[in-house]
């Protein structure tokens, strides 16, 4: 989610810096060569955003939910159901205005504690409101 801030914080900011150069009187190579480094920042921050999207991933499987992340460094997170104290869906207003929010699970561990980042709106409330039930119905076993 930060990547897409500095991505679209880049563009904006590279259109209020070019407007302010030429209304300054600048050279016009100036605010053009500083638009392209910009707009090149730009892009490259929108390639590390969708390359980091791939490697995130979740199975929900009958006794616990799977999580792995990581290109070079790869975690796999295992959360058992029965020990997931609450489940909750985060979104701020960038991600908001894409329509994606971030799945949290909090367990008594803090080392177990795991999130799902970048997963649409909806797809959220739904992996929230199945995991509220089938930890709700693991922990009444115990």
């Amino acid at each position: 989610m930060r990547h897409t801030v500095l991505a679209v914080g880049t563009v904006v900011a590279a259109l209020v810096v070019v407007v302010g150069l030429l209304l300054l009187g600048a050279p016009v190579w100036l605010p053009v060569l500083l638009l392209v480094v910009l707009l090149a920042l730009a892009a490259w921050g929108w390639v590390v955003v969708t390359r980091n999207a791939r490697w995130w991933g979740y199975a929900e499987r009958d006794e616990d939910l799977y999580i792995k992340h990581g290109a070079v460094f790869r975690a796999l997170v295992v959360v058992p159901y029965g020990r997931m104290q609450y489940v909750d869906v985060q979104a701020g207003p960038l991600e908001q205005a894409f329509k994606i929010a971030s799945v949290h699970l909090h367990t008594a561990s803090p080392g177990t504690s795991a999130r799902i980042p970048g997963l649409p709106a909806a797809e959220a409330a739904r992996l929230r409101d199945r995991l509220t039930s089938l930890g709700e119905a693991q922990a009444a076993g115990l």
